[in-house]
């Protein structure tokens, strides 16, 4: 099991830096973001890497010695957006990143499935919660087609440079859940498409992350160590899909995800938070989830990724790294008095 970090939370300093950080939690990877929603800040030769072994072989020595490797590459974003200036850059983005971890000896790429429009000349997504009209199906019916012919060629790519993309099961996206990976896998014949298990949007869909581990199985390729606290008091009134979001002013700070689209406020008293490994779920817990991503592969890469607003930007990175050591500790110390 190799353990690190995804670097999005320490886009704010230099790569140099970002891996001393990582180095000081104890932890020894770093997951870099290459496109899609986010830039790829720390991969400033990017375009020169694609093409010179001397510009690769420079930004690879910025890791020797530190103690910290690579550990994949994040291109998370949508690449069936309907609107082309959003959909066909974020996937390009996908097939760059597929090339760059080629170049770069890396054999995993995360992102997401992406989400179509409803209908052909769409300018939106539309995720259809739940189909129980004959319409909705009919939604569904063309977003699958147009997923199928995307990743079948965005399969072959990566077969070509051994590299394994695995998608993020993030809802408003067409793949959200293990019988929608499935059915991608058969629709494309693809073979080197499969998961990355981030515990936390199933943990709020109320999907246990370690049983949804075990049913993939050798479909999860990669995994991210993040954390939902679900609040009780506001669930029980406004249900895990509260959609009480604000819209952010221009001359407020906000996230572009490409085009005109921007993040929104997430609700006040939400049903529900992203928060520091620990704060939702015990080391107990994040134990069996290391145990279960051990059975699929015991060199599974596992980032975290720190969305806890409470905490500050290395503040959540400690309190997550402690949690995720301890219950790596904990799950070494089992397997030694087992004899595994």
């Amino acid at each position: 099991m190799k353990l690190g970090v995804y670097n999005a939370i320490l886009h704010d300093r230099p790569l140099p830096e970002a891996i001393e950080v990582v180095a000081g939690l104890g932890l020894t990877g770093l997951e870099l973001n290459s496109g899609g929603f986010l830039p790829p800040v720390h991969i400033p030769t990017f375009d020169d890497i694609l093409e010179s072994d001397a510009a690769r072989d420079d930004f690879l020595g910025l890791f020797e010695g530190t103690g910290v490797e690579i550990a994949g590459l994040n291109a998370n974003g949508n690449p069936l957006h309907p609107n082309p200036v959003i959909g066909e850059a974020h996937g390009e983005d996908v097939r760059r990143s597929i090339r760059l971890a080629n170049r770069l000896g890396q054999h995993r790429v995360v992102t997401m499935s992406g989400l179509p429009g409803g209908e052909p000349g769409a300018t939106h997504p539309n995720w259809i919660v739940n189909a129980w009209n004959s319409g909705a199906l009919d939604v569904l019916d063309y977003q699958w087609e147009v997923a199928t012919r995307y990743w079948r060629e965005t399969d072959a790519l990566a077969r070509d440079l051994d590299v394994r993309v695995a998608l993020e099961l993030h809802p408003q996206n067409l793949v959200f859940n293990p019988f929608d990976v499935r059915k991608l896998v058969e629709l494309t014949g693809a073979t080197h498409l499969g998961v990355e298990l981030d515990a936390s949007h199933l943990f709020w869909q109320q999907m246990d992350p370690v049983a949804v581990i075990r049913d993939l199985g050798p479909l999860v390729l990669h995994a991210a160590a993040k954390d939902v606290r679900v609040n009780t008091e506001y669930a029980a009134v406004y249900g895990v899909l509260d959609n009480r979001f604000r819209r952010l002013r221009p001359d407020e700070p906000r996230v572009n995800l490409g085009g005109d689209e921007w993040a929104n406020e997430w609700p006040k008293d939400s049903a529900w938070d992203f928060v520091a490994l620990g704060k939702g779920h015990d080391v107990d817990y994040w134990t069996e989830f290391l145990r279960a991503l051990h059975e699929v592969d015991p060199g599974m890469l596992v980032n975290i990724e720190h969305e806890d607003v409470s905490l500050g930007r290395i503040e959540g990175l400690e309190v997550a790294a402690g949690v995720l050591l301890e219950a790596d500790a904990r799950l070494r110390q089992s397997s030694v008095a087992s004899g595994d």
